[in-house]
């Protein structure tokens, strides 16, 4: 994955997330229809960018077996 593609991807998942999320809460409050709808497709959506945000990192860094500190103990 190409470094713009994944800072893109990285600041979809921390910046632009939670203010989808102020929006599903503003419409909840409000009342406005579909709201759960809304709210757990934004979840959704928030979740899986940051799974691949996780993921990309750990290509990037040439990181490709788990450390000791990613094992339970």
């Amino acid at each position: 994955m190409k470094d713009s593609t994944y800072d893109l991807i990285k600041n979809i998942a921390l910046l632009v997330a939670p203010i989808l999320v102020l929006v599903s809460s503003l419409c909840t409050i409000w009342q406005a229809p579909h709201c759960a709808e809304l709210t757990a497709s934004f979840a959704a959506i928030d979740t899986f960018l940051g799974a691949i945000v996780i993921v990309a990192k750990r290509i990037h860094d040439g990181k490709t077996e788990p450390d000791e500190t990613d094992e339970e103990a």
